[in-house]
């Protein structure tokens, strides 16, 4: 069974930057689309940004365009997702998720494993 184990979450001033990091367990990383999703108190899990498993395919949410960057590598089995400029709008939990298929999806229903989480506080 697949573990996602997060890292780099904290607590930043708005426009400061953070890394986030994600360690998969498991031979078949390379296999699948990765993700990044958040969740802010009150609301749903909504799509950050998407990886196929080649890295050649990304996407993200209008409102980090620009800002956030997907990357992973298939050696380390590692997903990362570098937060610039960051708002207060992007606090919330973020969490890494494995996808079902190669390319990624940006529907929580595609993804069979996901992180615990790792808390992301902008303060203003």
């Amino acid at each position: 069974q697949v573990q996602l184990v997060e890292s780099g979450g904290g607590l930043v001033q708005a426009g400061g930057s953070l890394r986030l990091s994600c360690t998969a367990s498991g031979r078949t990383f390379g296999d699948y689309g990765m993700a990044w999703f958040r969740q802010a108190p009150g609301k749903e899990r909504d799509i950050v940004a998407t990886i196929s498993r080649d890295g050649g395919y990304m996407y993200y949410v209008d409102s980090v365009k620009g800002r956030f960057t997907i990357s992973r590598d298939n050696v380390k089995n590692t997903v990362h997702l570098q937060m610039n400029n960051l708002k207060s709008e992007d606090t919330a939990v973020y969490f890494c998720a494995k996808s079902t298929t190669s390319w990624g999806s940006t529907s929580p229903g595609s993804y069979a494993a996901w992180g615990q989480g790792t808390q992301v506080t902008v303060s203003s």
